[in-house]
């Protein structure tokens, strides 16, 4: 109970003890919440691993296409240098 009002903001609030029952209850509550919130906290970590891994592969995949590109023009300069 103490966490739950330091959560809520009350600092230094005095609290009565719980019967074992609410406290149970209190507690099974708390640990819900917190696993909601974990799950969802690492969903949004993996989800953002995927993304940051398909924006480097495609920046990859775009460097790789302009040295292509470049390497490409370098022998049409020296095919019109021949010429």
């Amino acid at each position: 109970m103490r966490t739950k009002m330091r959560l809520l903001g009350f600092r230094g609030a005095a609290v009565k003890p719980l019967n074992e029952e609410a406290a149970a209850e209190l507690g099974a509550e708390l640990l819900g919440e917190a696993l909601v919130f974990g799950v969802g906290g690492l969903c949004l970590y993996l989800e953002y691993l995927r993304q940051a891994g398909q924006s480097r592969r495609r920046e990859e995949h775009l460097e790789k296409t302009l040295g292509d590109l470049r390497r490409g023009l370098e022998q049409l300069q020296r095919d019109l240098e021949q010429l």
